[in-house]
């Protein structure tokens, strides 16, 4: 139910996901190439990100790795769910690609948009209060894709919500995947009554 309700938000917002398959793959960019920009970042969201954060430790697979076998902090996913393509023949079978993240992560879908409907909003705030007991302090570690700007702009965002110790792993599941690390199926997370 939440999941449907955040993907109608989403979409009447007129923030509806560009499925990552249909992105070109982004290749590396040399570090520091990129600027940090003000706000939140735009599309396209599959383009050379910045290699820092203000106020953001940023992550190597390594560390991630070693924060994630240590149970060290929450791992949070933020990949738009896919939507079905616009110009499917009515009557089409349409499954969308499963996700498969970091294990043991929380996928808050759609949440690293530039703009976030207040619905969106709502639930990003509820969420990581919920996944962090309501303890700004809690360690959390955000990602997405490779070469990817939604992990960014969350990040950005629970920082201006006031949580603090928050990382950033800018690899995301390809870097997490290339260095020979298991991935498993999620589903985006559903808000606890």
């Amino acid at each position: 139910m939440a999941a449907a309700l955040v993907a109608a938000a989403v979409v009447a917002a007129g923030l509806g996901p560009t499925p990552a398959a249909a992105e070109p793959a982004a290749s590396p960019s040399p570090p520091g190439a990129v600027a940090e920009p003000a706000g939140y970042r735009g599309p396209p969201y599959r383009a050379p990100v910045p290699s820092t954060l203000s106020g953001a430790e940023v992550l190597t697979t390594d560390a991630a790795r070693a924060l994630w076998q240590r149970k060290a902090a929450t791992f949070v996913d933020t990949l738009p769910t896919p939507r079905r393509p616009d110009k499917l023949p009515e009557g089409t079978l349409w499954r969308p690609q499963p996700r498969a993240d970091i294990p043991g992560s929380v996928w808050l879908a759609n949440t690293g948009y530039d703009r976030l409907s207040s619905d969106m909003e709502a639930y990003f705030a509820a969420a990581l209060a919920q996944i962090t007991g309501g303890d700004p302090s809690a360690p959390l570690v955000f990602y997405c894709l490779a070469e990817c700007w939604m992990s960014w702009n969350a990040a950005k965002r629970a920082l201006a919500a006031g949580y603090d110790n928050v990382r950033w792993y800018p690899q995301g599941t390809d870097g997490w995947a290339a260095a020979g690390l298991p991935l498993e199926p999620r589903h985006p997370y559903e808000l606890a009554p």
